[in-house]
């Protein structure tokens, strides 16, 4: 997997921090470069103006008292608010080193400052904040001067995204060695700003012990097993997938299969009630249509050359749609359950053996079988998920999250939000579907699918509309088989 992208959790960047000192990187030492590269990334955007540095009494807290005093030593009129003195090590020794005074944190001390530094808590708070710290950040929130948080803004859980308490949005996040996953779960990518990951000395071979299981999504992780077709190809060989198509809602079962088509597999066939057969057949002249009966699903998937299958888009949640999943799932093949085949105890949506199919839930749908999203938040959620399941999970969102039964798990970064559209996750269904047919394992599939689907919306822009999304698929596989997979992330500086 794609070390240089792992995200790690509070408890494994705690585990990388003490494993840096075996490695000859003592704890002082990466304080003093965190600290330095938060002043180098402050004073990069910022002219010196009155700044004032809001110290915790742990390791956050000695990073901003290293803060204080780079900008002190560059000119800058600098005040430092401490919670408390630091309850020892690194921390206690860059304290020792500010010359200046130390004022007691209060909400009213933010007065005059035209920057504020965040260093109270990092990303492994364990409860919510309270007393005068949450005042003060509350505060912060409310006069929003131009504020830059050490790690995390304080009262972010940096596992999950989500506020305690309270926290204050900030316009730049200074973070080091490697992300966590509240950097880009939601709300927690919302309240970071700019985020720069800074590169402070830890060696990358702490992950070699480590073993994240949790990446940001891009190509790094699945390029490798992507399919293209080469000189031998052809469709037989690029897969054939079959899609079941609703008689009322025939859209979705159409952008489905024009997605799979446009992600290369070779041949997609639409199985339809008799009803509907003249719309579908009016559509796509290279998308295969044959008339089936909904409650003879079955018979559809008789060709064994039928090797992906989806059920969901457009179908009606009913009886003959929860037999098509167990019909599909009970054929061995790969297997995508998306929208109305969404629908019933977890564990008669995944199998025990063979391919693991692939859920793509939206938030709703995912209540509806696997229970409200609880305090862990979406990457806990889809994880457990997709165990209890034993199946891949594709929770969707502005941060979708990427779930194996065996622990691996992938995080979106930056999705536009004109992906807010009708259809669109009828499209990503048909992305997962396409690469399906062509081979691809379950996970890849799904993290390659919401990738270029991301991709595709960005590059079209305002006015997106679910058509438009395979249309873009063909520039977007030029550029990625063209281009080396060192992709950029919007307002993610350092990755």
């Amino acid at each position: 997997m794609d070390a240089a992208h792992a995200l790690l959790t509070n408890a494994e960047m705690a585990r990388a921090d003490a494993l840096a000192a075996s490695l000859g990187q003592p704890g002082e030492r990466l304080m003093l470069r965190a600290g330095e590269a938060v002043a180098a990334a402050i004073r990069r955007r910022w002219s010196p103006r009155p700044a004032l540095v809001l110290c915790g009494p742990g390791n956050n807290g000695g990073d901003g008292y290293v803060v204080a005093r780079s900008l002190a030593e560059a000119g800058w009129p600098v005040r430092v608010a401490a919670l408390a003195e630091p309850r020892g090590g690194d921390a206690l020794v860059y304290r020792k080193r500010w010359t200046g005074p130390v004022e007691p944190l209060a909400p009213e001390g933010l007065e005059g400052a035209d920057l504020v530094v965040d260093a109270l808590f990092g990303a492994g708070l364990a409860r919510p904040l309270d007393g005068v710290v949450r005042a003060t950040v509350e505060a912060l929130a409310r006069r929003r001067p131009v504020t830059v948080a050490i790690d995390v803004p304080s009262g972010l859980d940096g596992d999950s995204g989500r506020v305690r308490g309270a926290a204050a949005a900030a316009d730049l996040t200074v973070t080091f060695f490697r992300l966590k996953p509240g950097h880009l779960l939601e709300p927690g990518r919302r309240f970071c700003g700019t985020l720069v990951l800074a590169d402070i000395g830890l060696p990358a071979a702490v992950l070699d012990e480590i073993r994240p299981q949790t990446w940001v999504n891009g190509p790094a992780l699945w390029l490798a097993s992507l399919p293209w077709p080469d000189a031998g190809s052809h469709k037989y060989r690029r897969g054939h997938a079959v899609i079941r198509g609703g008689g009322r809602m025939t859209g979705a079962a159409r952008l489905a299969a024009l997605a799979a088509r446009r992600v290369g597999a070779g041949l997609v066939t639409l199985a339809v009630p008799s009803g509907a057969l003249a719309i579908y057949a009016a559509d796509r002249p290279g998308t295969l249509v044959e008339a089936v009966a909904p409650e003879d699903f079955g018979r559809a998937l008789a060709d064994d050359r039928r090797n992906a299958i989806l059920v969901g888009p457009g179908n009606g949640r009913d009886e003959q749609t929860r037999r098509a999943s167990a019909a599909a799932l009970a054929s061995g093949r790969a297997v995508v359950l998306d929208a109305d085949a969404l629908d019933g105890a977890p564990e008669t949506l995944g199998r025990a053996e063979g391919p693991a199919p692939v859920l793509t839930p939206h938030e709703g749908e995912f209540a509806r079988v696997f229970g409200a999203i609880g305090e862990g938040g979406r990457l806990a959620a889809a994880r457990a998920a997709a165990g209890r399941a034993r199946a891949v999970i594709v929770l969707k969102g502005p941060d979708t999250v990427v779930a194996a039964p065996d622990g691996r798990a992938a995080v979106a970064a930056g999705a536009p939000a004109t992906l807010a559209t009708a259809g669109s996750g009828d499209v990503l269904a048909g992305l997962v579907l396409g690469l399906l047919a062509q081979g691809m394992p379950p996970f890849e599939s799904a993290a390659a699918a919401v990738w270029l689907h991301g991709r595709a919306a960005a590059q079209k822009g305002p006015g997106l509309i679910a058509e438009d999304l395979p249309e873009g698929l063909p520039a977007v596989l030029r550029e990625l088989r063209q281009t080396p997979p060192a992709w950029a992330i919007d307002g993610v500086e350092g990755l």
